[in-house]
């Protein structure tokens, strides 16, 4: 159950924030091909010589299955909207700062930004291989503003790594359930399981 969790948070993290452009049948459809995606994943990951065979998980897929029950989103963060490109991935989302930030105050003013409601739109570089993930965050804007780059590290810094360790600018981290490799490609991402 752990490394399950821990492969959606991957998941999230990692670069599959695509535009779902289906209705919602297929919305609940494609939400429902993750979970088999995942279920196999898992299962193939127990497994003493387990099938090396690609799974390949689509932006409609994932932006589905975002939008779904199936994963929590963190506190104050909504609408996540990824979009693949190769080695690439852009995400948008609706955060309200003050819920992300409850608890921890500032009184940096160049912080203060970071407060209410905005768009925000993320770009990344990101990928897998030999068991490790990476993930380079290149911009980031609120609202069409772009973040300078220091004030992003102080955000960082100051709210995300107190509650999340492992996230930064530059992330690295252990690709859960055997998963050797991850590569984003064209609205799409291909995990492969050694």
């Amino acid at each position: 159950m752990k490394s399950r969790i821990l492969f959606r948070l991957t998941l999230v993290f990692y670069g599959l924030f695509l535009l779902a452009f289906a209705d919602a049948s297929a919305n609940s459809q494609a939400a429902a091909s993750v979970d088999r995606k995942i279920q196999h994943i898992d299962a193939n990951a127990r497994s003493a010589h387990p099938d090396q065979k690609p799974t390949v998980f689509t932006e409609q897929e994932i932006n589905a299955y975002l939008a779904s029950s199936q994963i929590q989103l963190p506190a104050g963060v909504e609408s996540v909207k990824l979009v693949g490109q190769p080695g690439v991935i852009n995400g948008t989302a609706r955060v309200d700062f003050d819920r992300v930030r409850a608890g921890a105050n500032s009184s940096n003013p160049l912080l203060s930004i970071f407060s209410g409601v905005h768009e925000v739109v993320v770009a990344t570089h990101a990928h897998g291989a030999n068991g490790q993930g990476y993930v380079h965050v290149d911009s980031v804007s609120l609202d069409g503003i772009d973040v300078p780059n220091f004030v992003l590290r102080l955000f960082v810094e100051k709210y995300l790594q107190p509650r999340y360790p492992q996230i930064g600018i530059d992330s690295r981290f252990n690709l859960p359930d055997r998963i050797d490799s991850a590569i984003v490609g064209e609205h799409e991402m291909t995990v492969r399981q050694k």
